[in-house]
């Protein structure tokens, strides 16, 4: 069977790019939480999104502790990242520095000034995940 693991370079390229993020975070007597979200990552560097501090994701990544998050392509050739790792900051977002660019990544320059402008008397953290772990897959190099 090929190998379908990704290279350093590859798997941070990858997570680099734009997908919709899956994040998880454990909690006390229940299986995790696990919801989308919209994500940046530079290669080499940690992982960040941003979130609402009294949400319940933001209410359980107050406790701290360990996250897993995934990115993934769901078209075929399928390929995914996992990457486990320690909250290492969460600080009050910026609206110009973090939330409208991150708002132009995932909707574009227009639609995200407008989301950006509906959106701006929420509050928001960013929250930092310093990567400890990777699994990746890739299956089109089993093709």
């Amino acid at each position: 069977m090929a190998d379908t693991r990704m290279s350093q370079a590859e798997r941070e390229a990858f997570l680099a790019d734009l997908h919709v993020g899956v994040l998880s975070i454990p909690r006390d007597g229940r299986a995790p939480l696990s919801a989308p979200v919209w994500y940046a990552y530079e290669p080499g560097g940690e992982l960040w999104f941003l979130t609402g501090p009294n949400s319940l994701k933001g209410k359980l990544l107050k406790e701290g502790g360990s996250i897993a998050f995934v990115a993934q392509r769901e078209t075929m050739p399928y390929a995914y990242v996992t990457v486990e790792g320690t909250i290492s900051s969460i600080t009050a977002a910026d609206l110009e520095s973090e939330s409208r660019p991150m708002a132009h990544r995932y909707l574009g320059e227009e639609m995200g000034d407008a989301y950006t402008e509906q959106t701006a008397g929420d509050t928001s953290v960013r929250v930092n995940m310093r990567i400890d772990r990777w699994l990746t897959v890739d299956y089109g190099k089993s093709l």
